[in-house]
């Protein structure tokens, strides 16, 4: 016989999974839908006294109301005054309650789902970020979250007073009249297996709908922020276009969609009205013949517009549904997206920091990609000044994010000061770093707020020192309003160079006990290195430091300088052995500066 192959367990529906996550807030949503149910039962009750009111005309003082002592015609109208009184009050009174619970539901939710969202996005590993897109997250953070709301705000109260009116109409009219009821509901079994038919088609069609959003969303992003490189090469009509197409594709997923749902309510019309003509005939025939009451006819005739003509936005009320679940999914699929890269338990008191790094026997291999380290063996003594060289794509940087565990090894350890990585708290270890990438991202604010950023309650003073020994304070002063200047989004009014040197006053500000400068003179001209590079020793000073660098003249005063080639350390020493050895690190020395071999020699 063969094994029997363990299988997952079915996936919950959105709907499950979305009242799953509303139970913190399920006293408020069951008081919600208690005065919607409330509010609806009183909305149902005009008809009734339409119905009485024609029974006291008809029947006076053997009328219905003369079971309360009301036995002449005024004092029977008085009391259905003000029993209209009361009824209208109290529907008003729960329309106000259910619309001021279900909005703030809706509010409280949308806040909470959006900050947890994000909380969540923000723990996972950098490989998901690499596979997705920014503008997917933010059609589900911004847009599904929303419809979210729209639906806890609208259609959740709809939902509840579809099925009361049901339930509450067709129990008055089965003791009323049997017969009536009867043919009343004969339509309705129809309508529920159309609309579950409608449901099950339209699922799909809006989950593409979100999916067509993302994909729209996710250009626009990109472009807005490759906007110097379209116009650079004349590149804006061809991105109009492939704007138009993803813009086509979302509309025609909108129109498939929406075919399909514009098609139920003219169909369930027809249902309906054969239901209501059945009643009309039926009923009056009853009425005449004496079996109900002319009261008990005319309260059957209204009350069943009451009962089948909200059918009727039904299928308004699944097309809301369906993209509210449609989104539901998303935005939860975001939040059972697992953390592969948890922290671990062990604390790290900034202060008791020393800064040995040792990377023992690491195997690593980006995702989809052949492996970058084998085997890769490495220490750094602390408050010592290494400098990391080697041709692109030899896996510098990768050295920097494995430090970070901003990705996880495939083997071996990084330890810090003897502990390894994975074992610390995730916080207390970036805490302990301080990184200057090569790839400057500064918000939008001001100057201050950015060197300030990571260490918020620093003061003026400080960010001013550490904006002095990053040599910035000399353009920072110049700027229209010094550190208050607002450098604009992703830093765009400043130059390449002044952005990296605010980010190295950031790091400094931050005061790590390890410091890492990942090609973070890169964008600067020859004087401004030469500045940083006078800082540096003051900078480094009783701090671990790991300079990676292209321009070989940043490290050439390192404590010791590694040369990486294809994820292996193939060269190790200070300048000047290295440069004697006359191996990697004096080839790349040579096509820096432009000297012949035999000139190395001489230096």
């Amino acid at each position: 016989m063969a094994p029997e192959h363990p299988t997952n367990p079915p996936r919950p529906l959105p709907l499950q999974r979305l009242l799953k996550a509303l139970r913190p807030h399920r006293r408020q949503l069951w008081l919600a839908a208690l005065c919607s149910v409330l509010n609806k039962l009183f909305d149902l009750a005009p008809p009734v006294l339409i119905g009485l009111a024609v029974d006291v005309i008809v029947r006076q003082d053997t009328a219905w109301l003369a079971r309360f002592g009301a036995t002449t015609v005024p004092a029977q109208l008085t009391l259905l005054a003000v029993l209209s009184f009361v009824i209208w009050s109290a529907e008003s009174l729960f329309e106000y309650l259910y619309g001021l619970l279900w909005r703030n539901l809706a509010q409280t939710v949308q806040h909470e789902l959006r900050l947890e969202a994000y909380g969540h996005l923000q723990q996972l590993e950098m490989a998901f970020f690499e596979a997705g897109s920014s503008g997917r997250l933010l059609t589900i953070l911004n847009d599904d979250i929303n419809q979210l709301e729209r639906f806890l705000d609208h259609g959740a109260n709809e939902i509840l007073q579809l099925i009361t009116t049901v339930l509450a109409v067709g129990g008055a009219m089965a003791v009323l009249s049997p017969t009536v009821a009867g043919v009343s509901f004969l339509p309705i079994p129809v309508i529920l297996w159309g609309s579950l038919r409608f449901q099950r088609r339209l699922a799909p069609r809006y989950a593409q709908v979100r999916e067509k959003a993302g994909d729209l969303a996710a250009r626009l992003a990109n472009n807005l922020g490759g906007m110097l490189t379209i116009k650079s090469y004349t590149a804006e009509a061809w991105e109009l276009a492939r704007l138009g197409e993803q813009s086509e594709a979302y509309r025609a997923a909108n129109r498939r969609a929406i075919r399909l749902s514009a098609a139920f309510v003219p169909l369930i019309r027809f249902a309906i009205l054969f239901a209501f003509l059945a009643i009309l005939v039926i009923g009056g025939l009853q009425a005449w013949r004496g079996t109900i009451a002319v009261g008990t006819y005319s309260f059957l005739v209204y009350i069943t517009q009451r009962l089948l003509w909200p059918l009727t936005t039904l299928g308004r009320t699944l097309d809301d549904y369906q993209r509210a679940m449609a989104s539901a999914a998303r935005v939860l699929d975001l939040l059972d997206t697992p953390v592969s890269l948890p922290g671990g338990s062990t604390p790290l008191p900034l202060g008791m920091v020393e800064g040995e790094i040792r990377f023992d026997n690491v195997s690593f291999a980006y995702q989809g990609r052949e492996p970058l380290l084998r085997h890769f063996d490495l220490t750094i003594p602390a408050g010592s000044t290494i400098g990391i060289v080697g041709s692109t794509g030899s896996g510098k940087s990768t050295l920097v994010k494995l430090l970070l565990r901003l990705y996880g090894l495939q083997g071996g350890r990084i330890l810090l000061d003897g502990t390894p990585i994975e074992q610390l708290r995730l916080d207390d270890l970036r805490a302990a770093i301080g990184l200057v990438s090569q790839e400057v991202f500064l918000f939008h604010g001001t100057v201050a707020e950015n060197i300030a950023y990571g260490s918020f309650d620093a003061s003026l003073q400080a960010i001013e020192r550490a904006a002095a020994l990053a040599e910035a304070a000399g353009f920072i002063e110049q700027l229209p309003e010094g550190y208050n200047t607002v450098v604009g989004e992703r830093g765009q009014r400043l130059s390449g160079g002044q952005r990296q040197r605010i980010a190295l006053a950031r790091a400094i500000l931050k005061d790590p006990p390890v410091l890492i400068l990942d090609e973070a003179t890169a964008a600067v001209d020859n004087e401004t290195e030469a500045a940083i590079q006078r800082s540096l020793d003051r900078l480094t000073a009783d701090r671990t430091t790991l300079v990676i660098a292209h321009r070989l003249s940043t490290v050439r005063h390192a404590d010791r300088i590694v040369v990486l080639e294809h994820g292996q350390l193939v060269e190790s020493g200070r300048h000047e052995a290295l440069m004697a050895a006359g191996g990697a690190y004096a080839n790349l020395w040579r096509v820096q500066v432009g000297l012949r071999p035999d000139e190395l020699l001489q230096l």
